[in-house]
């Protein structure tokens, strides 16, 4: 590409990037394990600056920091970049190419049917449900604290954001909070993993040999895919049952628009709606939650700042007593806002340009892979101060000046755009809604060293785990 054309903006090529030295053929294979991607992604940012590049054999990655250029790319989705195509591909290979891989003219139809089930006012109807579920979880806490038991967060949040995407998306609660074994989370916890181990990978191995892994995948991907065919059919009994009735759920729009005259969705699309969904809803705000935990657990102060001032709005109840009343429960955000600062869900954003495009002063080939690290930007004292801080009241005082920097742009947790995460706001609720209720009943300890707590690249950022003693509070 002949970097003149775009004029003095942009004098460099990729091959002027700096990046650490590798192998012949293999290139830097050997140095980025899926697992550890995003720390390894982030040391050699601290060591060659941004932009960067590196390569996973033929493959040349170009991996960036700023913030300013990650809300560009962002901005100018879909018409100029793209997600990462290997992802598009893999989720289309497990039946899985819903609304968070779908590009192109794909993508906008099924973002207004999502956005339509997670607008503002389907969540605030749909409280009481959400509520209830969250009363089931905090019923399940309770025992265990009554009774001693160590809890595993990791898992028990993740049976709870299932439930709640489940009822809220496909008007079905699975009920994972009260069982014990069987069900659909322990193969959901298993895909995203596999997602990024496929995706991360030089050569597509698994079209070509199926090893052992990949045939224990093959049986998880065919009991998720029994378990969303059949969700689908009861809702088409339920529509049956009451036909002309609005949809009362995603799944029953899908199923509507499927079924109009002249309708362009799929029976694919909807079934990989449904795994996009039933995956997303259970990972990100379940981690996110975790993470805010373990903070908690050493800062006394906190927890007990946080009780009172859940209290003050729960009153007598377990949980918040309504939609409304979520309002006043703005420091329970800002200590999951502040928790995924420091421990971004989303720690690698990919892209690619669909052409030539200049960036940041590089000359950009359409297609080459553009990695953003999330975290950075979060740690630098030009947009937070004192970064390394966990400080939930910088999220409570964000205009006042007179506490350094604070740059919302530079919170990249929800992406941005037109292509900006269409579950934030359930996402908000539900942190809202969780830690109150946390906060509320319980005193909060971690059963292990903070510093045994690993990130995890598993597609998303995760703790691999968070063992935590309850006792319920006075």
């Amino acid at each position: 590409m002949d970097v003149q054309r775009f004029g003095d903006a942009c004098l460099k090529h990729v091959s002027d990037l700096p990046g650490p030295p590798g192998l012949p053929l293999l290139g830097n294979s050997l140095q980025v394990s899926p697992s550890t991607m995003h720390t390894v992604l982030e040391r050699w940012a601290v060591e060659y600056g941004s932009p960067y590049r590196y390569r996973l054999g033929p493959m040349v990655v170009t991996v960036w920091t700023q913030a300013d250029l990650f809300q560009t790319v962002m901005r100018e989705r879909p018409h100029l970049y793209r997600r990462f195509s290997p992802i598009e591909s893999v989720m289309a290979e497990i039946g899985g190419n819903g609304l968070f891989s779908a590009e192109g003219a794909a993508w906008e139809p099924q973002r207004r049917l999502v956005m339509q089930a997670l607008s503002i006012p389907n969540i605030k109807a749909f409280y009481p449900a959400l509520a209830a579920i969250t009363e089931r979880l905090q019923r399940r806490l309770t025992r265990a604290a009554s009774e001693g038991r160590t809890l595993e967060m990791t898992e028990e949040l993740k049976r709870y954001t299932v439930d709640v995407t489940s009822a809220l998306a496909f008007g079905e609660d699975p009920n994972t909070l009260e069982q014990e074994h069987g069900v659909i989370q322990e193969h959901l916890a298993l895909i995203l993993p596999e997602i990024m181990r496929r995706v991360s990978a030089p050569f597509p191995y698994w079209r070509y040999v199926r090893l052992p892994r990949d045939r224990r995948f093959d049986r998880t991907m065919t009991e998720v895919h029994r378990y969303i065919h059949a969700m689908i059919g009861r809702a088409r009994e339920r529509m049956q049952q009451a036909p002309g009735d609005e949809p009362h759920d995603l799944l029953e729009a899908m199923l509507m628009a499927r079924d109009a005259p002249g309708s362009a969705t799929t029976d694919q699309q909807i079934a990989a709606n449904v795994l996009t969904l039933l995956v997303a809803g259970e990972d990100t705000t379940a981690n996110t939650i975790n993470w805010a935990l373990m903070y908690l657990s050493g800062d006394a102060a906190l927890q007990q700042r946080l009780a009172d001032h859940a209290r003050a709005v729960l009153g007598a109840s377990a949980v918040c007593p309504d939609y409304g009343a979520l309002k006043g429960l703005d420091l329970c955000e800002a200590v999951c806002n502040e928790a995924n600062r420091l421990r971004p869900v989303a720690a690698i954003q990919t892209f690619e340009p669909l052409e030539d495009v200049c960036l940041g002063g590089v000359a950009i080939p359409a297609g080459m892979r553009l990695f953003f690290l999330t975290r950075p930007a979060m740690l630098d004292a030009s947009n937070f101060a004192k970064p390394q801080a966990f400080d939930p009241d910088r999220w409570m005082h964000r205009h006042d000046e007179s506490r350094g920097a604070h740059e919302p742009r530079a919170f990249l947790t929800f992406g941005g755009g037109p292509r900006v995460c269409p579950g934030r706001h359930l996402a908000n609720v539900e942190m809202r809604l969780v830690l109150s209720m946390l906060a509320a009943n319980f005193e909060i300890a971690l059963a292990v060293d903070p510093a045994t707590i690993k990130e995890v690249s598993a597609f998303t950022m995760v703790p691999s785990r968070m063992p935590i003693d309850l006792k319920p509070r006075a």
